[in-house]
């Protein structure tokens, strides 16, 4: 056989890979939501989870649930944290609760196959503060449908994530305003 027939040239289209945005750069969540957007505007199904960000003040979630009816009907979003930022100093289990049932969302969510992307944004952070345990995330991941994409975003990204994506971004900073005291500004930050 010719090497080109698709026996060998599996058509990579129909393919979903893992992606990683990470680093201590701005835009993570933000290249996800692009990202997003352009997977709704191709008709797939979307299942956005937010981990560590609840509440209602975030620009990207107005802008989505303004989006015309068609689209709508194949996003799904899910916050599973507080209104907070969490760090290591300031995690309660209210937090752990809340971000554990995100994760079991997204396990079910993945496994079901009912998704074309599913976005676990920020899942990153809730690893790197052992809210959520890495092998099993790991685990996970590598059980997952071949034709499911997953993004991954989040600062600290674990060795064993970076090891398993089939595509991995680090966004670092060169120069950010936050270094002159410039605080997050509405419609840019959130």
């Amino acid at each position: 056989m010719n090497p080109t027939d698709n026996l060998y040239n599996p058509d990579w289209e129909e393919h979903g890979y893992i992606q990683v945005y990470t680093g201590d750069g701005k835009g993570k969540t933000t290249a996800s939501l692009g990202l997003a957007m352009r997977a709704l505007g191709r008709d797939w199904k979307v299942l956005l989870i937010m981990f560590t960000k609840g509440g209602d003040n975030y620009g990207e979630l107005n802008s989505f649930r303004n989006l015309s009816p068609k689209i709508t009907r194949n996003l799904t979003i899910v916050q599973a944290g507080l209104d907070r930022i969490i760090y290591s100093d300031n995690k309660t289990e209210e937090d752990e609760r809340i971000i554990k049932q995100g994760w079991d969302l997204a396990k079910r969510a993945i496994k079901k196959n009912t998704y074309n992307l599913i976005i676990l944004d920020e899942l990153n952070i809730v690893t790197s503060l052992g809210i959520i345990d890495i092998d099993e995330v790991v685990e996970v991941l590598k059980a997952k449908p071949e034709r499911l994409e997953i993004v991954l975003t989040g600062r600290d990204a674990d060795p064993k994530i970076i090891e398993i994506a089939n595509l991995v971004s680090k966004i670092m900073p060169v120069k950010h305003y936050w270094e002159s005291g410039i605080t997050a500004r509405k419609g840019i930050e959130y």
